[in-house]
């Protein structure tokens, strides 16, 4: 055995992966020809056999050695190492074969020869292969980047090897081709199936709706010819009264008639004579047939065919798809802990081109790094694009699997990271007096038909009013916020300002200008912090110092109170916000949220989320589906409640 590099490789820079060549006639000479007769060994004559010093000689010189002794001793000498052998009692023939060259004699004849690449300028110059440039190239003719300092970040084998590794490589990649179609062909196959159980279904499905159009044909049909049958009897039975009485009216002429020809009082014959002359006139109009015969079968006579006609062109359709699963594509959105966050599938053809139209099957799965599945909601645009909408609970990572004909989209599993921190889409302000400063701000409100937002900003005392983007627009006060004592705004159905100041005790009622409107305040009042306005106009004032809740009437009358100092349900302790909700509902927070009737009644409470006045400020969000209510905390937290109180 020997290395296949020469000493001018050896002296290269370039990085060289040392392999190791086998000479196929050294490696005959060394280990497959009989040492002694130097020939080869083979499954013959010259069938290598093992002798107990270890040393291998064919079967043909152990014979002759034998033959050629002149005394029969039963041994003889082994013609390498010169040690005594006993000869076997059944000859040398039973001495035991040379496994190790019997199966390298197999191995060899498995293999091929390797035919070594050489320089076709420089004969005895063997060929290498860089790997780093992927190029063929001889030590003698080639200079430049594989000599020199460039040289260790190139990789040098010899090019016989890198024939052998392609090979390999080829057939490896060959291999996975096959693989990569039978898989494909499977796949195909099971969609042709899958096409064949569709059409089952949906010939299934036609036949049935109109199976189901058959039937209210068959029942019109049954009633046009019941209408038929009654309208007969109806006439049938005129007819046959009218019948009745011509056959009575019959009977008593004749009755009457009977003997008149044995009559021979003239008076009576001429009595009856204008008896019958009347009944003449009578019978006369009995000939005429109360009922007619006339009945006929109109379809024509409205709309109703046409109609009918234009209503069977549109009855039914056979929705297909075009969409290429492999190549839709989702659109991550930003995923907040207990806030609604949405994925966007972007559906396509196998061409590439945007889908227009909906109705595909998707699928979708929320999971947790636990396993655990988060209900998701898949809302079909109509327009090829799906919104997966789901709500996670704790932060961290989650996967989203989506799917259409039950084939995984374009990077499907979705790795999203769920924070648990909601990162603002517009920021205002900071410490201080200016127009773009704040100093203790209390409450928000927003008039979406100005799209104005206005700030409560207690320690400056006033409000100040932005656009919706954040660019500041005015101020107003110090008007109802005297003594930074302004910590309720509400806005009224009218678009005017209300505001409480837990100082003065006053209700203000402003304009969104700053004028004055309006200002009232009640002999019960001890510390009242906050204010809402309802749809009816009415004002409540929660009171923290009193533990209840005052509504008045637009005009400054007490309406009602309710609550009251305590634990149990429909009383406060440490009041911090009041809102209105759905229908006028009336939600009190202090460590739990209470929710009263438009009247002051209370209906039920919503656990404890908080500690007292660690709720400092709250928004409601009334939508068509839900009824948000955020909670801002001292502790930096946000508490979601859906309209069912579930935090």
């Amino acid at each position: 055995m020997m290395a296949t590099f020469s000493p001018e490789e050896a002296m290269m820079s370039s990085t060289l992966v040392e392999t190791v060549s086998i000479n196929y006639e050294d490696f005959n000479d060394s280990f497959l020809t009989c040492g002694t007769c130097l020939c080869v060994y083979d499954n013959t004559e010259h069938s290598p056999k093992l002798l107990p010093c270890s040393h291998t000689v064919c079967r043909s010189c152990l014979d002759r050695i034998v033959e050629s002794q002149i005394h029969d001793t039963g041994y003889f000498r082994c013609p390498i190492c010169r040690e005594h052998i006993g000869i076997p009692r059944s000859g040398v023939a039973t001495f035991p074969p040379s496994f190790l060259v019997n199966q390298l004699l197999d191995l060899m004849s498995r293999q091929r020869r390797d035919v070594i690449p050489k320089c076709s300028t420089h004969n005895n110059q063997e060929l290498l292969f860089c790997e780093t440039c992927d190029s063929v190239f001889c030590t003698l003719c080639a200079g430049g980047e594989h000599n020199g300092r460039g040289a260790s970040e190139h990789t040098v084998i010899p090019f016989s090897i890198a024939i052998k590794r392609m090979s390999e490589i080829l057939l490896y990649k060959a291999h996975l081709c096959i693989k990569n179609l039978n898989h494909a062909y499977d796949t195909v196959s099971s969609e042709m199936q899958n096409l064949e159980s569709s059409v089952e279904k949906t010939i299934e499905g036609i036949n049935r709706s109109f199976q189901d159009l058959i039937a209210l044909v068959d029942k019109r049909r049954h009633e046009c010819l019941q209408w038929v049958r009654k309208i007969r009897e109806e006439k049938r039975k005129n007819l046959r009264e009218q019948l009745e009485i011509i056959q009575a009216e019959k009977e008593k002429v004749q009755s009457e008639c009977d003997g008149l020809q044995y009559q021979v009082e003239v008076r009576n014959i001429t009595k009856k004579i204008g008896d019958l002359n009347e009944k003449l006139d009578a019978t006369s109009n009995l000939s005429e047939p109360r009922e007619n015969s006339f009945l006929k079968y109109e379809y024509r006579h409205n709309s109703a065919l046409k109609d009918i006609t234009k209503l069977l062109n549109d009855f039914g359709r056979i929705k297909t798809s075009t969409t290429f699963p492999a190549l839709c594509s989702g659109k991550i959105g930003e995923a907040v802990t207990h806030l609604k966050s949405t994925v966007t599938l972007l559906t396509v053809d196998y061409h590439g081109n945007p889908r227009t139209s909906g109705a595909d099957p998707v699928g979708a799965e929320v999971r947790t790094d636990k396993g655990e599945i988060i209900e998701s909601k898949i809302r079909d645009k109509e327009n090829g694009t799906y919104e997966i909408q789901y709500v996670p609970t704790k932060p961290g990572k989650v996967k989203m699997f989506i799917s259409i004909f039950n084939r995984p989209v374009k990077g499907s599993p979705f790795v999203i990271d769920v924070s648990e921190h909601n990162n603002p889409v517009m920021k205002f302000g900071s410490l201080g007096k200016g127009e773009e400063h704040l100093r203790q701000p209390v409450r928000v409100v927003t008039n979406n038909d100005s799209n104005t937002v206005y700030a409560l900003d207690t320690g400056n005392c006033r409000i100040k009013c932005l656009d919706n983007t954040g660019q500041f627009k005015s101020h107003i006060g110090p008007l109802g916020l005297e003594s930074s004592g302004g910590t309720g705004l509400a806005l009224t159905p009218e678009k005017n300002l209300a505001v409480i100041n837990w100082r003065t005790k006053l209700v203000t009622v402003m304009t969104p200008d700053g004028d004055p409107l309006s200002k009232f305040t009640h002999q019960d009042f001890m510390e009242p912090i906050d204010i809402a306005v309802n749809s009816r106009g009415e004002i409540i004032v929660a009171d923290n110092g009193a533990n209840r809740v005052f509504m008045f009437d637009p005009n400054g009358k007490l309406l009602t109170t309710f609550g009251g100092k305590g634990s149990k349900e429909g009383q406060f302790k440490l009041i911090c916000a009041i809102v209105i909700g759905k229908c006028d509902e009336i939600l009190v927070a202090d460590h739990r949220v209470q929710i009263f009737s438009r009247d002051g009644k209370f209906s039920r409470v919503i656990p404890d989320q908080g500690r007292g006045h660690d709720q400092v400020g709250w928004q409601l969000q009334p939508t068509t589906m839900f009824m948000w209510l955020t909670l801002a905390t001292t502790v930096s937290k946000s508490i979601v409640i859906n309209k069912n109180s579930t935090i």
